[in-house]
């Protein structure tokens, strides 16, 4: 199941075309169920389960480490992320990376906004992205 679509059946479908090998194991991913769990009751601002960035490519794992690393509560500009990798000028690659993150929240790309302090994307839609930053105390990009 992803943000943009909560269908196990089609997200494995989907996941089986890039990794055929893929079955059902709760107990490996139960870490980061309880971490994702205590996040959504306000009682975590910071993940520590370990992430697996192998397929993914290196510019991609750049950005995504970077914004690993944004605090809870904090909002970057995709500038900002570019520049903080050393490729000041890579504001839409990175928004391109961050759209293909392939673990939102934990990954919190739901940090990174417009300079001009737009909202800008996010794979799960912009309302997801809202709730996301009300849960860490912003009223950003609230709809009009």
């Amino acid at each position: 199941m992803t943000l943009d679509d909560p269908n196990e059946e089609d997200y494995r479908l989907r996941l089986t075309r890039h990794a055929p090998d893929v079955w059902r194991d709760r107990a490996v991913v139960a870490p980061a169920l309880k971490e994702l769990d205590a996040y959504f009751q306000g009682r975590l601002s910071a993940f520590t389960v370990p992430i697996d960035l192998r397929g993914v490519t290196d510019f991609t794992r750049r950005v995504l480490r970077a914004t690993r690393r944004i605090p809870f509560g904090t909002l970057l500009s995709y500038r900002d992320v570019a520049s903080s990798i050393g490729s000041p000028r890579a504001s839409r690659a990175v928004g391109n990376a961050l759209g293909r993150n392939p673990i939102p929240i934990i990954v919190p790309c739901h940090r990174v906004i417009m300079h001009d302090g737009k909202l800008g994307g996010f794979t799960g839609g912009l309302d997801t992205k809202r709730a996301l930053l009300r849960i860490e105390g912003h009223a950003l990009g609230a709809p009009v």
